[in-house]
């Protein structure tokens, strides 16, 4: 094998220390506080390296990776699963030196990594999702409080922490016990439908330490959702910065997001901006709020992938092979979060009746189950995002109709053929059957 790399070295980062081999060299070690960054950095400068490698290795890898950048050198930051270690003992010293040798002959991928205006937003995103998370516990909590006091509002509500929901937990907190002032609450449709089903689930058996839990979690909600508030507040003043779309772009119509959608303004308009003009909003199941998760994963530019197949295999969508002589195994690839938003989205699609990536993603359900099903319904959905935002093709939807006309098609050109392969082979006593059968098709 030949050598691409000529000038290069392999880093092993760790919490206390980076290791950092080049051939020739005995390994340098230094220690991960900032000044220890800048002093390996003039030793590579010293040596004449112009290309690294290291590891994505949790979170310490951010600052090297960027001061490294800023100084001019040529940075590979690879995934670990592709240098693992010969058998035999395994240290950090070998570790670099592994990196390096390997990256020297170029048998590394580089990963993918965010910068400028996605790698601000992607942070803020991703510190957003936590909080919803965290949200949701509390909100879990909440009910569990209301359920151990036998008050039963998660049976009658379909959300607790809905508008009747907490202002009838706001009651109970302030010593309102009268289940007819806390049904006067609620929304005059919950009145006017379940009231008799409300004032039944609201006599409970009220407890000191029932209380004090409800007080806790309802004060944690609430905390957690001003948290996401101030989120929103940053990702708006980013996109703001960034450029303001045209008004005249303004879209009249969107699609509506039910759970926890941005408080920004316009930011339909801002995603097709930064896109150039392409609406992905067109693909079903894709609303602005999963758009802009899939902006913050992806970025706009997704010519880093040379193909949908490169894109899907990224995102751990594509059937992965792990084959030795007769065996056939399916190896395990790693889930980015870019593909567990596709999947997200295929679980809602398969429930769809009038989309064809639902009618096709029941068929597959019918055949190898549900997990197999949001795959492959995640695939096709990701290869259309990929060809839209890529080369800009028109997506339309033509439903199920369409999707099972063409379904029918291809079972008659294949009954028809079956037809013609047993008229070469039938006796001929058969001949006039299978004209008719062949007449019927």
């Amino acid at each position: 094998m030949k050598k691409i790399h000529h000038c290069s070295a392999g880093i092993d980062i760790g919490a206390r220390n980076i290791y950092i081999g080049i051939e020739g060299q005995e390994v340098a070690i230094y220690g991960t506080f900032t000044s220890d960054f800048r002093s390996a950095v003039s030793y590579l400068q010293e040596q004449k390296i112009t290309s690294v490698a290291m590891e994505a290795t949790g979170s310490y890898w951010f600052i090297l990776y960027d001061i490294l950048t800023e100084s001019g050198f040529d940075v590979w930051l690879v995934d670990g699963r592709q240098t693992k270690q010969v058998p035999g003992r395994k240290t950090d010293v070998k570790d670099c030196q592994w990196i390096n040798q390997l990256h020297s002959f170029g048998l590394l991928n580089r990963c993918f990594v965010a910068e400028g205006l996605v790698k601000e937003l992607r942070n803020y995103q991703r510190l957003r999702e936590d909080h919803i998370r965290s949200a949701a516990m509390h909100s879990n909590h909440m009910q569990k409080s209301l359920i151990e006091m036998n008050i039963r509002l998660p049976e009658v509500l379909s959300q607790v922490h809905g508008v009747s929901g907490m202002a009838m937990i706001e009651a109970m907190l302030a010593g309102e016990r009268d289940p007819h002032k806390l049904l006067s609450l609620c929304d005059i449709r919950l009145i006017k439908n379940k009231s008799e089903e409300i004032l039944k689930a609201l006599e409970g058996f009220y407890t000191e330490a029932g209380l004090f839990k409800l007080k806790q979690a309802h004060e944690a909600y609430h905390f957690y959702q001003k948290q996401i508030n101030e989120c929103d507040k940053r990702i708006d003043e980013v996109l703001k910065r960034n450029q303001k779309p045209p008004k005249n772009n303004l879209k009249k119509t969107s699609k509506p997001v039910r759970h926890n959608p941005y408080q920004v303004d316009r930011m339909e308009d801002h995603l097709i901006h930064l896109f150039g003009g392409i609406d992905a909003t067109q693909l079903p199941g894709i609303t602005s709020y999963t758009w802009f998760q899939l902006y913050t994963e992806t970025g706009e530019n997704l010519l880093k992938w040379k193909s949908e197949k490169h894109f899907t295999s990224w995102l751990g969508l594509s059937p992965g092979q792990h084959n030795s002589g007769k065996s056939r195994r399916n190896k395990s690839k790693g889930k980015p979060k870019a593909g567990q938003i596709f999947r997200v989205i295929a679980q809602s699609l398969i429930k769809s009746k009038k989309i064809a990536l639902g009618e096709f993603g029941r068929r597959i359900r019918a055949r190898k189950g549900s997990r197999v099903a949001i795959k492959a319904v995640a695939r096709k959905l990701a290869e259309q995002y990929w060809r839209l935002i890529v080369k800009g093709k028109e997506f339309v939807e033509y439903g199920i109709n369409k999707y099972q006309e063409r379904l029918l098609q291809q079972k008659r050109k294949y009954l028809q053929k079956l037809t013609l392969e047993l008229e070469k082979s039938a006796p001929p006593t058969q001949d006039v059957k299978l004209q008719a059968i062949t007449m019927k098709v």
